[in-house]
């Protein structure tokens, strides 16, 4: 894809043509995994989420982010009814590295979150789903991704069930 990338470049002398490409390109690696499969990932426990077949809330956090420990208790308050009502899992994948994963255990503990908790250290889920900056939420169903959300305000989580309940 590179040296397809500068083959491009090269044979476009006019700025506007390749930022267009430039635009294109980006946007085919950014909705790369709508319509894939989605692989299935290991909880802490080490039990293995399908997340192929379902419905799914995917939340990407991390320990030393507030908005998404703030986020992550208002939707604890609800998950029995969200459950009930949508019928969705929420899986809450820290991307915490070796430095600071080892929090992840004893934080959740302590909350009493009854989420499925997922480590990414390397970074890996972190880059296949093409999360920037956590808190960021993704809607997922039977593998296939139906929305995305970036960021947490008080209330938000309000909205968020709005669209489980539109979208399953």
């Amino acid at each position: 894809m590179i040296i397809i990338f500068f083959i491009l470049v090269n044979n476009f002398t006019k700025m506007k043509e390749l930022k267009l490409i430039i635009v294109l390109i980006s946007l085919f690696y950014s909705f790369e995994t709508y319509g894939q499969d989605l692989k299935s990932i290991e909880n802490t426990n080490g039990e293995t989420i399908d997340l192929n077949q379902g419905y799914y809330l995917i939340n990407f956090w991390a320990t030393w982010c507030g908005p998404c420990l703030k986020e992550l208790d208002a939707i604890s308050d609800e998950y029995e009814d969200w459950q009930e009502e949508t019928g969705v899992t929420i899986v809450a994948i820290s991307i915490d590295d070796s430095r600071t994963s080892k929090r992840v255990q004893s934080l959740v503990s302590g909350k009493g979150w009854e989420y499925e908790i997922v480590k990414d250290q390397n970074q890996d889920l972190k880059r296949t789903f093409n999360v920037i900056n956590p808190p960021h939420n993704i809607i997922v169903k039977d593998g296939k991704i139906l929305y995305e959300h970036s960021g947490y305000s008080p209330g938000d989580e309000a909205y968020l069930l709005e669209k489980l309940i539109e979208l399953k």
